[in-house]
């Protein structure tokens, strides 16, 4: 836990929040600035400012609690949808230094449109070859990180 993080001091319940989920690991709370009625965040307890920060042990229990509060937030919303989301880092918009999943429970017609819209200005479409090239690229990476226990 960091003293000065926001997000580690309301998982520690330092900070008043409204408490969605709590366990071993990982800690939920509503929006106080929701996009939606719902709107959830969900935070890993160990402090790690982005996803490739925490522990793989940390990340699955991320997801596990993401699949429950989704579901949980559906039925008490009335939302059949939700946006799941991570800002990875201050260049994709991450606010607070430490990781958190957004969800957001979503209605037909809400008039939030689907993640690309967040850029629809001009988007060439890539080279199949510039696509390969990166695949073959990320591929070679992550066949290091295997031979090197997992981590980068």
């Amino acid at each position: 836990m960091s003293n000065s993080c926001l997000f580690c001091r309301i998982a520690a319940r330092e900070l008043p929040s409204a408490e969605l989920l709590d366990d071993e690991r990982v800690f939920a709370f509503l929006d106080i600035n929701p996009l939606r009625r719902g709107h959830a965040l969900l935070v890993p307890k160990h402090h790690a400012a982005k996803l490739e920060d925490t522990s793989p042990e940390d990340a699955a229990a991320l997801m596990r609690a993401t699949q429950r509060l989704t579901r949980a937030l559906a039925q008490a919303t009335g939302a059949p949808d939700a946006t799941v989301a991570i800002n990875n880092g201050p260049a994709a918009g991450q606010e607070v230094a430490h990781l958190h999943i957004h969800i957001v429970p979503r209605q037909a017609g809400d008039q939030a449109g689907p993640i690309h819209d967040l850029f629809a200005q001009a988007r060439p479409r890539p080279d199949p070859e510039e696509l390969n090239d990166l695949a073959v690229e990320v591929q070679e990476r992550l066949a290091a990180t295997v031979s090197r226990g997992g981590r980068a």
